[in-house]
């Protein structure tokens, strides 16, 4: 008798167990969907900004602008875009080639630039360049009456989110004998980290013999995050208008690689260091 009870009474526990395994599952989904569907939530992006390019390694960036500088690809002249109020059109369907240098009026967030940020963007980056011996410390501070500034986006045409932006930063030479002694004269400074791609300036040394390229290049490569400088083997002695010159290589993009170049102009005493070209 009190078996038969147990039964009856195990029946309706094993009816509920059942159920549950049959349609507990499919309960429980819903429920959780019903949290969830039909709701707006707000999550923050990992990165926190907003605008952000696609990143380039340091190494990647001196490529794409060593073959744009290479290229120079323009969509109108140099003069006439500069005269002009409003910013460049970044079409890339009707830029051509491979890599292009273009006009830019806008940083990486969409802001509108002013030559004003180019110049004070490149003093503090000579200012680096002197604490580190990488030009000497005695090189003038630029001022905006003196220099010129224009930001241009480095573009690798079949991949445009591969792009560089930087200020080409100019001595003007309205006036032909204007003073560039100790002074710079030219650089490209990337307008997002302030590190200068390469720089002309005018030195108060007076020999190749007392330059010393290799700390100069390695200095360098160290404070633009890059890679260690290979020595260049069996460059052109007629590569350039000077005799007193090194290069080194770095890696590139794939299985490219970029050429950095070392000077000295005697007579002028210019000291320079550029990519390719």
């Amino acid at each position: 008798m009190k078996r038969k009870r147990i039964s009856l009474l195990l029946l309706p526990l094993a009816v509920i167990i059942v159920g549950f395994a049959v349609w507990g599952p499919e309960a429980l989904a819903e429920y959780r969907d019903s949290a969830i569907l039909n709701r707006i939530t707000t999550r923050e992006a990992e990165t926190g900004t907003e605008g952000y390019r696609y990143f380039l390694s340091g190494n990647e960036k001196l490529y794409i602008l060593s073959k744009c500088l290479n290229n120079q690809i323009l969509p109108e002249s140099e003069q006439n875009a500069m005269t002009r109020n409003d910013s460049v059109n970044l079409d890339y369907q009707e830029l051509t080639g491979s890599y292009a240098m273009v006009i830019n009026r806008k940083d990486s967030s969409g802001q509108e630039v002013q030559e004003s940020q180019g110049i004070e963007l490149c003093n503090q980056a000579l200012e680096e360049l002197k604490s580190l011996g990488i030009v000497p410390d005695y090189v003038k501070a630029l001022s905006e009456r003196a220099y010129s500034a224009v930001m241009y986006s480095a573009i690798d045409i079949p991949e445009p989110r591969n792009n560089v932006l930087v200020w080409k930063i100019s001595l003007k030479s309205e006036k032909q004998n204007a003073d560039r002694a100790n002074r710079l004269l030219d650089a490209y400074v990337d307008a997002d980290t302030g590190k200068v791609y390469e720089f002309y300036v005018r030195t108060q040394t007076t020999s190749w013999e007392d330059i010393d390229a290799d700390n100069i290049i390695s200095t360098w490569a160290e404070y633009m995050g890059l890679d260690e400088p290979q020595e260049y083997e069996g460059a052109n002695p007629l590569s350039e208008t000077t005799p007193y010159f090194k290069k080194y290589t770095f890696a590139g993009m794939e299985e490219g690689r970029t050429v950095v170049t070392v000077g000295f102009y005697e007579g002028i005493n210019e000291l320079f260091l550029k990519i390719s070209r």
